[in-house]
């Protein structure tokens, strides 16, 4: 498997090694040596854009996709909430059906709809962080300024809650040794999923419903986001599909065996 803390090593060594040998053993081509010198940065840059942009890569940090198991067990999950229109519908689903879910949180959100977060744990739902602004700069934040915004995000699901939350999706999928070192620092548990949605592209309920059903495989985590009306409308028929194929759908926390809350 891929790492960047191995990659960028060897990286750094091939042409460390390139000039050396152009030093003092034997002058090389500068073509040779500039070409040498372009390809270490090609397959540097090709492989941070790959780490940083599939969640479930693993390059810059080890992160939970799925549950590894042959048990017909699923786990779904919503980002981006606690919004007014949707989350309480959602909830009011989950409790129809007697279904659990995770809910990755965005901290300012929290703060203005404190009811809805003490809802969803009171409800029985794991809550997670997801960030306390998921603006788009967030990526390029240095390593403190992100340990700085899951803080503040954890600070309001506490004041609404009283619990500190473990697991943390970051925004987007968006992976980078910044955020890396931002969630060693915090000691969270980095959540991804197997099965995206794309709930905030695709608005045709029978397209969206089609995407999520066509292959459910053990262990798969849904990624929805309570900020979508589309979901809503599907999530009754997703349920009894996932029901009738035989999964049973469980928190996420209990699916993966980590702990939810510090």
């Amino acid at each position: 498997m891929l790492k960047y803390r191995v990659i960028y090593p060897l990286l750094y060594v091939t042409v460390l090694a390139a000039l050396l040998v152009n030093k003092f053993l034997y002058p090389l081509p500068y073509p040779v040596v500039g070409a040498v010198i372009a390809a270490a940065l090609v397959i540097f840059i090709g492989l941070a854009i790959w780490g940083a942009t599939r969640i479930g890569s693993n390059y810059f940090i080890n992160v939970h996709t799925r549950a590894v198991i042959t048990e017909k067990t699923v786990a779904l999950s919503f980002d981006d909430g606690p919004v007014d229109d949707h989350t309480p519908q959602i909830l009011d689903i989950l409790q129809q059906h007697q279904v659990p879910a995770a809910f990755f949180c965005i901290g300012h959100r929290v703060k203005e709809r404190p009811h809805l977060l003490q809802r969803i744990h009171a409800e029985g739902h794991l809550i997670g962080n997801h960030s306390y602004a998921h603006n788009f700069w967030f990526d390029i934040k240095s390593s403190r300024n992100m340990t700085e915004d899951l803080r503040k995000a954890d600070e309001e699901i506490v004041s609404a809650t009283g619990l500190r939350p473990r697991l943390f999706r970051p925004p987007y999928g968006v992976t980078n040794p910044n955020l890396a070192k931002a969630i060693r620092k915090g000691e969270y548990i980095p959540v991804g999923w197997s099965i995206r949605s794309l709930d905030t592209v695709i608005k045709e309920e029978e397209k969206l419903l089609g995407r999520v059903t066509r292959s459910i495989r053990p262990g798969d985590i849904f990624l929805f986001h309570d900020t979508s009306a589309a979901t809503v409308n599907i999530l009754p028929a997703l349920i009894r599909h996932i029901r009738e194929q035989g999964f049973t759908i469980r928190r996420i926390d209990h699916l993966l065996n980590v702990p939810a809350y510090a």
